[in-house]
């Protein structure tokens, strides 16, 4: 079966925009913006967020800050680093900005969170507690609401 033009491009672009989402996975850590993903493929910032949004329903920075307040989420319930230690280990530069987001998705500031999910979490298998703790971005939330 043979695919035509249009469909082998939009194979490509996908491909493409799997190449970035896996880069932001792998260094969120990194100091990563959307022109320097941007750049990585060869296309203009402003592109790569319109096709990165209609391909996963959010903007890459928005998806690089989910994967920073994920980790900064299995860092705080360690328990053994400040709100500010796991800030600068998942790569934010800002603690107010770190803060703000991480309270917007998990509906609690890291200091609190910090305290209340340290124990909640102990003897449960870390691919459990990944997908229980897994914070809810806000396209995810407005789902969840109209149901």
């Amino acid at each position: 079966m043979r695919t035509n033009p249009a469909q082998e491009q939009h194979l490509r672009d996908l491909a493409v925009l799997r190449r970035v989402r896996d880069r932001i996975d792998r260094e969120y850590a990194q100091p990563l913006d959307v022109e320097a993903l941007a750049r990585g493929v060869n296309m203009s910032g402003g592109h790569l967020s319109r096709q990165f949004r209609l391909a996963y329903g959010e903007p890459p920075y928005g998806y690089l800050m989910t994967r920073r307040i994920e980790r900064a989420m299995a860092l705080l319930r360690r328990g053994d680093l400040s709100v500010t230690d796991v800030c600068f280990a998942v790569g934010c530069s800002s603690l107010g900005t770190f803060s703000t987001r991480f309270s917007e998705l998990v509906g609690m500031s890291p200091g609190s969170y910090r305290c209340v999910a340290g124990g909640h979490a102990a003897g449960m298998p870390t691919c459990v507690v990944k997908q229980v703790t897994r914070p809810i971005r806000n396209r995810e939330a407005r789902a969840q609401s109209r149901a």
